[in-house]
């Protein structure tokens, strides 16, 4: 093991999530997740979970070890950065689905944008400009990230790798939202033909899918709500969402949230499974049985 790796793990973590973490800790669920990246032939990875699940705070971890420790610069790219302009999803609003307002859904993403930069990397065409997404205004910000050269790429987003929604799934109202809003099912219909076709030819691009199993999805609004809190406490804006709000946005992630939840286990190549609390209880990889 490299020398003080898991004191910079524990010193990163706590900046990260303002919590503390032991070596145990590290060493049995951190340490294993990296080697298995590191170690693999493939340089192309997913990592999925949902709202809250700590996917984003992992993946900027996996990035700063794996750069520091085992020398290979990673191209970390999240879906959030590519959503689609509110005056992109006020147009998209008034053509398909009043819902598709709201950011988050597939259908919501500049997906071939997302695709072109990930063929960029594959074909080592360097510098790669991606966008970023300014969450509390909601709207894309002016500024870029310019990428000069990366080995691995790893994507994170609450949606990424899921395969669409089967029918009898698809169409059956599981909140107040569908219910009221989507009740002739076209706005469902839309974005599950998307993640059918668009999104799946981007989600095959990769070779490795790692996914973050929470518990039930009750606990997704207390999540979401302390990272509302701490994102607008950090840029000193005190538009956050109140939980009244968090639980109606929430709705629209609610049904393909749920069918990750059921299907995404026994797709990942790593399943990392986490408690309440949200943090890693069990890790299985493809070769153990989940």
């Amino acid at each position: 093991m490299k020398l003080n790796i898991d004191i910079f793990i524990q010193e990163e973590l706590k900046i990260l999530t303002n919590k503390n973490f032991s070596k145990k800790y590290i060493s049995q669920y951190i340490i294993p997740i990296i080697n298995n990246i590191y170690q693999s032939k493939n340089n192309k990875f997913i990592l999925s979970g949902s709202q809250g699940s700590g996917k984003s705070t992992l993946a900027k971890l996996l990035k700063l070890v794996i750069e520091k420790y085992y020398k290979k610069k990673v191209m970390l790219l999240s879906i959030d950065d590519y959503y689609l302009s509110k005056n992109q999803r006020l147009k998209l609003s008034k053509k398909i689905h009043p819902l598709l307002l709201t950011r988050g859904v597939p259908g919501t993403h500049n997906i071939q944008m997302l695709k072109y930069h990930i063929n960029q990397f594959k074909n080592q065409n360097f510098p790669i400009n991606t966008p970023t997404f300014n969450k509390l205004k909601d709207d894309i910000s002016k500024k870029r990230k310019v990428i000069k050269n990366a080995e691995i790429l790893l994507l994170e987003g609450w949606c990424c790798g899921s395969a669409p929604i089967a029918n009898n799934y698809l169409f059956k109202n599981i909140n107040i939202l569908e219910n009221i809003f989507d009740k002739n099912k076209n706005w469902r219909k839309y974005y599950n033909s998307l993640l059918r076709n668009e999104y799946n030819i981007v989600f095959s691009l990769f070779d490795k899918q790692i996914y973050i199993q929470a518990p039930a999805f009750k606990y997704i609004l207390k999540w979401r709500h302390a990272q509302e809190k701490v994102n607008a406490s950090k840029s000193n804006n005190k538009n956050f969402m109140n939980k009244a709000k968090l639980q109606e946005f929430i709705q629209h992630y609610e049904k393909l949230t749920k069918w990750m939840m059921l299907t995404m286990p026994h797709k990942a190549d790593i399943l990392i499974k986490i408690d309440i609390n949200q943090k890693i209880k069990k890790l299985f990889f493809k070769v153990d049985k989940f």
